[in-house]
């Protein structure tokens, strides 16, 4: 049986340094022939833009300022995520006999270990088909619609996915909305960019019908994932150099408007 590293990081934390610890674990992965499984959470409201999204066409950051709302840019693609409560995953590996060398099959069988996740707190999810044209062309944000592949309750998207691959090697994270709130998505987002009929998103809560723990979903998915990939999940605890490498990575790149706003036509935030 294969072991998988586990992380979860139950104390809430920045946005800035969630995602260079994201992106420490996708370096590792490709040093390395190993597995890294992340849970997390995060500190307040904070909207990521995938990596090639222009802030000035999904996001309102004047509202985010005014409001305290964080902004963050992944290094992976997708659209732009409002993440407040929820339980965040990610999937570093350079484990092709797992996952495959190609972006749709590893995304398709990480979606079947959290749907079997799901199942486990007693929900039934499927596997979207193909999303609308003007959601795939679009600036809506991320939960809108369910994309192919993504995961759905009842039609309405529960977990949103994004992945960064170079060759063999990748990092996955998503978002697990506990509760949902889309008249804070919709003012995140940039003015006209997401339609009132847009209302595609559910959350544990909701489609449970009782309040949702971290602690209890993040149980539940582990257990997807064991059971899915057949792997036992060890306990990581990360060193001195892997936490030193994050806070440069947040201090010289997530912490940068450089690299949160490039191709904005200069708004500052």
């Amino acid at each position: 049986m294969k072991t998988w590293k586990l992380i979860v990081d139950r104390e809430p934390l920045p946005g800035q340094w969630n995602m260079a610890l994201d992106e420490v674990l996708f370096g590792r992965a490709g040093q390395r022939a190993a597995t890294y499984l992340r849970f997390y959470r995060w500190d307040r409201p904070t909207a990521s833009l995938g990596y090639s999204q222009d802030a000035d066409r999904v996001i309102d950051l004047g509202y985010c300022r005014r409001r305290g709302i964080g902004v963050v840019r992944r290094i992976t693609g997708g659209k732009l995520v409002l993440h407040d409560r929820e339980v965040t995953y990610s999937v570093a590996s350079s484990d092709v006999g797992a996952f495959t060398d190609t972006l749709r099959e590893s995304y398709r069988r990480i979606s079947l270990a959290l749907m079997k996740g799901l199942e486990f707190l007693g929900l039934a999810a499927a596997l979207a088909a193909a999303s609308p044209e003007a959601y795939v062309r679009g600036t809506m944000p991320c939960f809108a619609f369910p994309a192919r592949d993504e995961i759905e309750i009842g039609g309405k998207k529960i977990i949103g996915s994004a992945q960064k691959r170079t060759g063999r090697v990748f990092l996955q994270h998503g978002s697990v909305p506990l509760e949902k709130d889309e008249g804070l998505l919709a003012a995140v987002s940039a003015p006209g960019r997401t339609p009132e009929t847009a209302t595609g998103m559910t959350s544990l809560s909701e489609a449970l019908g009782r309040p949702t723990s971290f602690d209890e979903a993040v149980d539940a998915l582990r257990r997807g994932f064991e059971a899915v990939f057949g792997v036992a999940l060890e306990p990581l605890v990360l060193g001195p150099d892997d936490l030193e490498a994050a806070a440069g990575l947040r201090d010289s790149k997530y912490a940068s408007e450089a690299w949160t706003l490039r191709s904005n036509s200069g708004t500052q935030y």
